[in-house]
């Protein structure tokens, strides 16, 4: 599930929540896997029971993962669940079925279809992010098992695809690319890697970005700044434009969804914020009535959310999805 590549004899995952399901008996699992870039981190998730995954990670030698022993005997599905950020990806050689083992057929995928494309707060960086621990964006602190894109797909039991990095804008971000340039990408750090939109035509978009854009644009000193922007800062009705052509280069792809522009809820939705207001303005000029927005409110404090406060955007968004969207 997700934009995973396949592969002659391997599956890559690149961004965060994709995710790969068998259904199978037998007494263990094994995998084989290696990651490039960095180390990435996953769930092993045992008959759903998400309160026991084992979490584990992949680094640059590919090994042979034990990912649970002594099951009971009968049928079992086993997921595994991309947690980190797409600044690695991670090759998938096999999985190995230990005692009597057979693969059963495959589950269906549920109909139901959403795409979010997001920052950090969508990757789920820092959720794991312990009091008193420095939110310091390490990959192993990334879950997006429990930030709200995850959740509200479980939610509705919709498969989702999930477009997300840690510092990504639309504008401008903290490394060299911007959202609207690797949008389309199956490999996010490979141009000529596109993705086949034709693969998956969501129900529901979720965009929540502008997070990054807001704290850059007020540092002209910023490398990205002076190779997007050289030393003047954009308007508010670049802003504008900026916002609103992204959000039409995704009706394009999807003519028929509905496009829910969020954003929140770190500092970007701050009372006196400006940021709600521009995504309101580029909407309103699309004049498209499946297209809306939602504005999760600031959490009132500096560090990313943690999972009590990824639940309360995924229960806000939740309930505008059961007001507003008919599947």
């Amino acid at each position: 599930m997700g934009r995973v590549a396949i592969n002659e004899n391997s599956a890559t995952f690149y961004w965060p929540g994709t995710s790969a399901t068998i259904n199978f008996t037998g007494k263990n699992v094994k995998v084989t896997m290696k990651s490039f870039r960095e180390k990435g981190y996953f769930y092993a998730i045992v008959d759903n029971d998400a309160a026991k995954a084992f979490k584990f990670e992949t680094d640059s030698v590919k090994k042979e993962i034990n990912l649970v022993e002594n099951l009971s005997e009968g049928k079992h599905t086993l997921q595994l669940y991309k947690l980190s950020n797409n600044t690695s990806a991670n090759v998938l050689y096999g999985f190995e079925i230990g005692g009597k083992a057979k693969l059963q057929k495959p589950s269906q995928l549920p109909k139901r279809k959403i795409e979010f494309y997001g920052n950090s707060i969508t990757a789920g960086h820092g959720v794991d992010v312990q009091p008193g621990m420095k939110d310091a964006g390490q990959p192993e602190l990334f879950n997006n098992y429990y930030s709200y894109t995850a959740i509200t797909a479980r939610h509705f039991n919709a498969q989702s695809s999930i477009i997300a990095r840690s510092g990504i804008g639309i504008m401008l971000s903290w490394f060299p690319e911007i959202m609207p340039e690797v949008y389309d990408r199956l490999d996010p750090f490979d141009s000529s890697k596109k993705w086949d939109f034709a693969k998956y035509t969501p129900d529901v978009v979720v965009i929540n970005l502008f997070q990054n854009d807001s704290w850059l644009i007020n540092r002209p000193e910023h490398q990205e700044f002076k190779h997007r922007f050289g030393t003047t800062k954009p308007s508010e009705d670049f802003i504008i434009k900026s916002y609103r052509d992204f959000v039409t280069s995704i009706r394009a792809k999807y003519p028929k969804a509905y496009i829910i522009c969020a954003l929140g809820n770190m500092d970007a939705t701050e009372a006196g914020s400006k940021w709600p207001g521009y995504i309101e303005q580029a909407v309103a000029g699309l004049k498209d009535g499946k297209i809306h927005t939602v504005f999760f409110p600031y959490k009132g404090r500096p560090n990313h959310p943690n999972r009590k406060e990824q639940q309360m955007m995924a229960d806000e968004l939740i309930r505008f999805i059961d007001k507003t969207v008919k599947w």
